[in-house]
């Protein structure tokens, strides 16, 4: 095999590539990357067996060829080239890839390409397509509530459902969820009614191909096991959690008693003050609200406490309700600069945390026991 690439084409395509390469040493095939010259193009394959991606890159092929080599090592190479032409040429008899790019040469060790797993990246059943922009909208605003807790794997990724023509994407944690409606969605006729969870991993790896065409209409795909995701040049391939999605409409209050308003600019810069004095175990903060007044408060055995008082909108009966103050900046990092709108009915039941100027979007938080 031999071809010639642009050294900041291979190295921006690599970088996509390492977050999907396996990283347990037990299974150091899935530590590779699969190069492919053919055709005019240099096609890269990384895999998990869970999450896969592929980029094609144009490049010029004088020989076609195909063979593996570890992914960290050639990204660390390609990162410290100029960018110049890099030739590649490879000896698969004696496994050998050479490297050149100016005056600098690199002779690498390849492995055989026929026992990379042949990783299936299209389907033509349960299509439907979704404008970038929509796509991150959905990322950003709710993957912050999916589930770290590996021991409930049904939480460990974003709720998909359709819903009234509607797509509604959700993530819960069970100390917070976040909802996100994306209306006029104009998939199959009775389709995702019953929602597909995908994987925390794979939502990184599909926000990385929105954000790589933001301006571009996304095109998806189901089989009974996986999603798959293509723009272009570049696919990805994400096994669904085969997992029922928690009754989320149950943490969410039909009717709240109290509201309260407040600039969330000023919330914010006030909870990262005080939160510093936060006990380090429960990182939590309280929220004394009573008529037209916020105090928030923090208090530490050993460096000492603080408050800060915020103006708000609120004539309710006084309560004090405490929170995690990460999960608590969670939820209004995402929201627009503007009105925040809390919604509670006690100290201890679920709140509700949204703003009028993006109606379509609902967060929940549990409130603390301080």
């Amino acid at each position: 095999m031999q071809l010639k690439i642009n050294a900041q084409i291979l190295r921006d395509s690599l970088n996509k590539m390492l977050s999907v390469v396996d990283k347990k040493i037990s299974r150091p095939l899935l530590t590779n990357c699969l190069f492919e010259a053919k055709n005019n193009s240099l096609t890269i394959v990384a895999t998990d067996l869970e999450v896969s991606a592929k980029l094609i890159c144009p490049a010029v092929i004088s020989e076609e060829g195909v063979f593996c080599i570890n992914a960290k090592n050639i990204f660390d190479i390609v990162r410290e080239l100029p960018d110049e032409e890099i030739t590649f040429s490879s000896d698969n008899a004696k496994n050998v890839l050479k490297l050149v790019c100016r005056n600098i040469d690199y002779s690498l060790l390849i492995t055989n390409a026929e026992e990379y797993p042949d990783i299936n990246f299209a389907s033509e059943s349960n299509t439907f397509h979704l404008h970038a922009k929509q796509l991150l909208e959905c990322i950003n605003r709710v993957s912050y509530a999916i589930s770290t807790d590996e021991t409930r794997p049904f939480l460990n990724g974003m709720f998909f459902q359709v819903i009234n023509s509607s797509l509604r994407t959700v993530a819960v944690d069970g100390y917070r969820l976040a909802l996100l409606d994306i209306e006029d969605f104009n998939g199959p006729e009775d389709f995702l009614t019953d929602g597909i969870i995908i994987p925390r991993k794979g939502i990184g790896e599909v926000k990385k191909l929105a954000e790589t065409y933001p301006h571009s209409d996304i095109r998806f795909a189901l089989d009974d096991s996986f999603i798959y995701i293509s723009c272009e040049d570049y696919y990805v391939s994400v096994r669904l959690i085969a997992r029922e999605f928690p009754k989320y409409q149950a943490h969410i209050p039909t009717k709240t008693k109290y509201s309260m308003n407040v600039d969330r600019s000023a919330l914010i810069k006030a909870i990262k003050r005080i939160r510093i004095l936060a006990n380090e175990k429960t990182n939590g903060v309280k929220l004394n609200i009573s008529n037209n007044k916020l105090t928030i408060s923090a208090n530490h055995s050993i460096i000492g406490d603080a408050f800060e008082i915020v103006d708000v909108n609120y004539t309710g009966d006084e309560m004090s309700i405490g929170f995690n103050a990460k999960y608590l900046l969670d939820t209004l990092s995402v929201l627009p600069d503007s009105e925040v709108i809390f919604e509670f009915n006690s100290e201890l039941h679920p709140v509700v945390v949204k703003s009028e100027e993006l109606p379509q979007y609902l967060g929940i938080l549990m409130p603390l026991r301080l």
